[in-house]
């Protein structure tokens, strides 16, 4: 009898903590895709159930407390993450249940990376997020992220200040890790009069200034839930804070690159890893040689 042995490859694990999106093309779903594409296991707890399509949200359901925690801890039971991400969590209950969960000691828990997309506001200038929510937000979970990605909105609110500029940028970086002690990634894809897909990284030391060329004559959905889904997935195999943003930056500019139709309507790329491996790639650039 002849057995042959077969060396199983062993995955990284990265768990999504978001929204359900009935269309595919955010919150959950294009988070587990985005872990599939980068070779990570993907995981979830589902925060709350929205019923969408790239049009609009006809409705949102919470998940409750209860239920969130309890996936969350059925995940870290055996299937502990190598990283984490948030997405939209939707209600103050539910915001202080994540944090209250990474923030407790647990001796048999490690805690991994975490990378908060704080889903406040969406690209139409929305608002997604009470008040009641923000603030929990903004006391509670942000000063335990590794990473905040919020886009131009978002970080205007976070910062307490306009942005117009690339300058601007890295101004509201700075005065949001001077508020929360985390490390920032202010998207400016949406900035008027720039050339370019710019982004700002700071962590209180290293900055990065991450652009792309703008990909023209697409209107596309869940480009912010792939950004920090592809962060997650890439620290969760095992990269360094700085090249997994570099990482993320390269596979959402491939991804709205090599999007697809849907019905009327654009749907995200899935771009292999191996396209977008180097961070080069991602127009990297130091403050010294600014856009």
């Amino acid at each position: 009898m002849i057995r042959i042995m077969i060396k199983r490859k062993t995955l990284p694990i990265a768990l999504t903590i978001a929204g359900s999106d009935s269309g595919g093309g955010a919150g959950i779903q294009a988070d587990l895709k985005t872990f599939a594409a980068l070779g990570v296991h993907g995981t979830s707890a589902i925060a709350c159930l929205t019923a969408q399509n790239p049009r609009r949200v006809l409705a949102v359901a919470p998940c409750s407390p209860k239920m969130l925690r309890q996936q969350i801890e059925a995940v870290f039971e055996e299937l502990p993450p190598a990283a984490v991400k948030t997405g939209m969590l939707y209600s103050a209950e539910n915001i202080r249940v994540v944090a209250n969960f990474f923030r407790t000691p647990h001796a048999a828990r490690r805690t991994p990376p975490l990378v908060v997309d704080p889903v406040l506001v969406a690209t139409s200038g929305a608002r997604l997020l009470p008040a009641a929510a923000e603030k929990v937000l903004r006391e509670k979970l942000l000063p335990l992220a590794t990473l905040v990605t919020p886009n131009l909105d978002e970080a205007e609110i976070l910062a307490g200040q306009k942005i117009s500029s690339p300058e601007d940028l890295r101004s509201a970086a700075r005065a949001i890790h001077s508020r929360f002690g985390c490390a920032v990634l202010v998207k400016g894809g949406h900035l008027k009069k720039c050339r370019e897909a710019l982004d700002v990284f700071f962590d209180g030391e290293t900055e990065l200034l991450l652009s792309a060329p703008f990909v023209r004559g697409l209107r596309t959905h869940g480009t912010g839930c792939t950004y920090s889904a592809a962060i997650c997935a890439a620290l969760a195999l095992g990269h360094d804070l700085p090249h997994a943003v570099a990482l993320g930056k390269n596979f959402i500019t491939a991804a709205i690159a090599g999007s697809y139709r849907v019905a009327n309507h654009f749907a995200l790329g899935q771009i292999p890893a191996a396209t977008f491996q180097n961070p080069a790639r991602a127009g990297l650039r130091t403050p010294e040689n600014p856009v």
